[in-house]
């Protein structure tokens, strides 16, 4: 972990097994352990064990925990509604006995077959999603027919700055999969501002206002010790352009150009169609 502007930016690179500095699961897991009061989390998937069950057990410490995730990872999607199966009675089960088993198999007896079957199925999502509700812990999935990309946690701060206040966000989904087999990252601000800006995004969640209506400010640059943080939230207030104007400020500016060597350096999953055309899905397109 790296850290800038006097303490106030941390930076996980991440994963270990893949030669890089951190262990990007153990880094969220810190940080969701570390709440004291409150957990709003916007994340497009979980199906990470250790990060679910950090999520549980600070509920369990009295943290007031919220939960938006894409509806696509927690549902099952049937063309028809299929007919119940007749289950063989084990040993020394009734018929009876079998039925009700498999009517009320626990999560726990699943969990363990689910993360084994986790490359062809959904399923742990579904386990998680039972144990957080199962928990008093209060999930809502985004029935918008776009992708719901956000990755961010929003720790202790609801309307007013706590002590521990932080921002959590990143490239990483809380996945077993994002967090040890893809190169990601996840950045953490000590900083009442920046989870102000998040804290207003969660709200808008809320109130099931996804995607384009409610712009919101347009985005200012916040100072934090001396490291500017711009936060745009796609395709509401147009990234893409924000990433343009930077590139072009770049070029404009011959010295800067010079120091660099003419460079600029991009870490990106992929180039795609233009979010602002319509031709391609945002990073955050709800």
């Amino acid at each position: 972990m790296k850290s800038f502007a006097d303490g106030k930016i941390d930076v996980y690179l991440g994963p270990v097994e893949l030669g890089a500095a951190d262990n990007l699961e153990q880094a969220i897991v810190d940080f969701i352990g570390g709440a004291r009061k409150s957990l709003d989390i916007a994340v497009q998937e979980i199906d990470s064990i250790p990060i679910a069950e950090a999520i549980i057990n600070a509920r369990w410490s009295g943290v007031s925990i919220n939960v938006f995730v894409e509806q696509d990872y927690i549902r099952t999607k049937l063309e028809k509604v299929p007919e119940p199966p007749e289950p063989d009675a084990a040993s020394g089960e009734t018929q009876a006995d079998a039925i009700y088993r498999l009517q009320w198999r626990s999560d726990q007896e699943t969990a363990e077959e689910d993360l084994q079957r986790k490359r062809e199925s959904l399923a742990i999502n579904r386990v998680i999603l039972s144990a957080l509700l199962r928990n008093g812990i209060e999930v809502k999935g985004d029935f918008n027919p776009k992708i719901f990309h956000q990755k961010f946690i929003a720790r202790d701060y609801r309307g007013k700055a706590q002590p521990n206040s932080a921002l959590l966000t990143g490239s990483a989904n809380f996945t077993h999969h994002d967090t040890h087999d893809n190169l990601n990252n996840v950045f953490v601000f000590h900083d009442a501002r920046v989870c102000r800006e998040y804290a207003n995004e969660f709200l808008r969640l809320s109130l099931g206002q996804f995607g384009r209506g409610l712009l919101g400010d347009v985005p200012t640059t916040i100072g934090v010790k001396g490291v500017p943080v711009k936060i745009a939230f796609a395709p509401d207030h147009a990234p893409e352009l924000e990433l343009m104007k930077q590139l072009l400020t770049v070029r404009a500016d011959g010295l800067q150009a010079e120091l660099e060597g003419g460079q600029i350096w991009f870490a990106i999953f992929t180039f795609n169609g233009s979010s602002g055309q319509g031709t391609g899905k945002s990073a955050d397109q709800r």
